[in-house]
């Protein structure tokens, strides 16, 4: 979004990230773009506008459910519609492979299938309403600090078999109507101008026949054009960070003069126009206003559903009879919930409860604010126990707080953390004290209940001194009552992890991140040196056990699997059923792992499914894992080659717990690009 309004947008047009005139003569409809990624957004410039506010991306992709994903993006295509937007700049999928990226509460996993899985029908829902919808930001866009300047250096095969085959994935299922380059270079060249990204493995090993736009402020020439990008958005950024639009006058005289050919610029248009035709948008009616109530109840559902309980020793679900004292502490909790900032913010119906500017240095630093959204926790949790003698403490103090505390027979403290667009957090810690906070509380009463809203995962020093553990996210506009309801047992938690909590950052490929601190505008290199294992797989290879991980997610009830099946051949195919072995109805999420291949230990999501069962209820799952997760990328001869022999498979209930496990035999291929 451009503060200004540019004198060649007509009157009467929606302000928005971008528009592109038509040319009505030949039925050409002009493109208004708008930031879609958790809801439609409006930073401020359409007054008296708001959109459904959804919970982060990684909170639905906790809820390991496609179906929600896909309605998830028809609230998005709905509203877009019912504004006169008909390009969504959604589809945010690059992999969680650092924990401090400020930007991870908006993607979606470390895993790529997951991740595909979840964009992908994320990316249905939004086009089905004749709406093109994005996928970005392709590719390695896994930091924020200095994103415009940074080389993100990976091997190419590993850069296939991870972030490329999410990209690939999700591409092939969803059809998006475009793809945004990201802002980073990859390997040396800027993704927008990266002819072996776009040209060789998105236009010709993927055959993609849609779009390449780039994003704001990453066109840096307009050789881009050459390289395969289609379209420069954020001229106006451009001309800041660049010195001029790239694709205004230096490409019509490239043109001129032959150095841009016809035949690109025509292949450039054709991409264009071929997307706006197959999604529909030049049929798109005008819509009516959306049904926001509906549109509010899936915005609960994935806050319901990517809710993870990530430690319980009996004090949850909160029993009403023990439960005449509460007191409630810190995180704004008597004012809502926070959300991550940046392009993706969503101005909920009513605004925001509050919107707290943090500030800092660079392009990204005036979009830096606490946004709290009017989903009050306390609020909700008074619904919940009305009976109860319910204190809020805001937290500012730990003396007061302990006061609060001791007063009490349940303490439930709200930790929160800003996180979003343009900076990385220097490490896992809470800020504002809030860690000295919890562990001052749980001194004080040891049963304490920590809900965390955050994007990313936290240190948790003091998660042995109390008794439950609550991940959260970034909620959404009725994350409050999300919240109180699991808490309550009015809800049974069913979240499963869809990122890796590391014990501390020694654990990780990265334990000091390049460029953090460095001024703005300060070039920066980071190798990715993990190559394609990434999050679990990580871990998985070094060793070390993580605090919680990948898949993890405990519920209120208890669940069983028996009778596994595989079968080999060309692909795994695993069939196994699921018991309802405790007393309440409840949602689990199986996992199909590889945990061994003929030259090598591994491991790999090869397939999930989420599985709703009441009390003693049983179903049977059958998992057939695309090829692409069984094998290896060989460069070389382009081309996926499984190895012949022996694999080894194992149902799980996160990466580190396996159920059920079974050998089989595959036969040896090479196969697709």
């Amino acid at each position: 979004m451009w503060p200004v309004r540019d004198e060649r947008i007509p009157p009467g047009v929606p302000m928005s990230a971008a528009y592109v005139p038509g040319v009505p003569r030949l039925g050409v409809p002009a493109l208004l773009m708008s930031d879609a990624g958790l809801g439609v957004t409006n930073p401020g410039y359409r007054p008296g506008d708001t959109a459904t506010a959804l919970p982060a991306g990684l909170a639905l992709a906790a809820g390991f459910d496609p179906a929600l994903a896909r309605a998830a993006g028809e609230v998005i295509g709905r509203e877009a519609r019912s504004r006169g937007f008909n390009v969504q700049l959604a589809g945010a999928m690059n992999l969680a492979r650092d924990p401090r990226n400020g930007r991870n509460f908006e993607y979606l996993s470390e895993d790529p299938l997951l991740t595909a899985t979840i964009a992908a029908e994320s990316i249905d829902g939004i086009q089905q309403q004749r709406v093109i919808s994005t996928v970005k930001h392709f590719s390695l866009n896994c930091n924020e600090t200095n994103r415009h300047f940074l080389d993100a250096v990976i091997d190419p095969d590993a850069h296939r078999e991870s972030d490329l085959l999410a990209f690939e994935i999700a591409i092939e299922r969803a059809r998006p109507g475009a793809v945004m380059a990201a802002y980073n270079k990859v390997n040396g060249t800027y993704a927008a101008a990266n002819d072996v990204l776009i040209n060789g493995v998105l236009k010709g090993a993927w055959g993609y026949r849609g779009w390449v736009m780039s994003d704001w402020g990453a066109t840096p020439s307009w050789e881009c054009a050459l390289a395969g990008l289609d379209q420069e958005c954020g001229a106006q950024i451009d001309a800041l960070l660049w010195r001029s639009e790239t694709f205004g006058e230096p490409l019509r005289a490239a043109h001129a003069d032959g150095r841009l050919s016809r035949e690109r610029l025509t292949d450039m248009v054709r991409r264009i126009l071929r997307s706006m035709f197959a999604v529909g948008v030049d049929r798109a009616e005008a819509a009516p206003a959306p049904d926001m109530a509906a549109h509010n109840e899936i915005a609960l559902r994935i806050a319901r559903q990517g809710i993870v309980l990530l430690t319980n020793r009996g004090l949850l679900p909160l029993a009403p009879e023990s439960t005449d004292r509460i007191a409630v502490i810190g995180g704004y909790a008597h004012a809502g919930v926070p959300a991550g900032y940046g392009s993706s913010a969503v101005v909920p119906p009513g605004g925001y409860a509050a919107a707290i500017p943090i500030g800092g240095s660079g392009l990204e630093a005036g979009l830096r604010k606490l946004h709290l959204l009017p989903s009050s926790p306390l609020d909700e949790l008074r619904k919940q126990f009305p009976g109860a003698q319910i204190e809020f403490d805001p937290g500012v103090s730990p003396g007061e707080a302990v006061l609060a505390a001791r007063r009490a027979d349940i303490v439930i403290v709200f930790a929160i953390r800003a996180e979003g667009e343009g900076f990385d957090i220097a490490d896992l810690s809470l800020p504002w004290g809030q860690d000295e906070l919890i562990s001052a509380v749980a001194a004080a009463n040891p049963n304490t209940v920590v809900v965390l809203e955050t994007g990313n995962p936290a240190s948790m020093p003091w998660r042995g001194s109390v008794q439950a553990i609550v991940q959260a996210w970034y909620p959404g506009q009725s994350g409050g009552r999300a919240i109180a309801e699991v808490l309550a047992g009015q809800v049974n938690p069913s979240g499963r992890l869809p990122i890796t909590f590391p014990v501390d950052l020694r654990q990780t490929p990265r334990p000091e991140l390049p460029g953090l601190g460095l001024p703005w505008g300060a070039p920066s290199t980071i190798e990715y040196a993990e190559g394609s294992d990434v999050g679990y797989r990580w871990f998985a290879t070094t060793g070390e056990a993580p605090m919680f991980a990948f898949g993890h997610g405990l519920s209120y009830t208890d669940f069983a699997y028996r009778d596994l099946a595989v079968t080999g051949g060309d692909t795994v195919t695993a069939s196994f059923s699921v018991v309802n072995v405790g007393d309440r109805a409840g949602a689990d999420v199986p996992q199909l792992y590889l945990t061994a291949a003929p030259d090598r230990e591994c491991l790999r999501l090869l397939g999930f499914e989420r599985v709703e069962l009441e009390p003693g209820a049983t179903r049977r799952v059958t998992i057939e894992a695309d090829p692409r997760l069984l094998a290896r990328y060989d460069g070389s001869v382009g081309s996926w080659r499984i190895r012949a022999g022996r694999y080894r498979v194992a149902v799980s209930a996160s990466a580190v717990a396996p159920r059920l496990t079974a050998t089989l035999e595959l036969a040896g291929r090479t196969f697709g690009r």
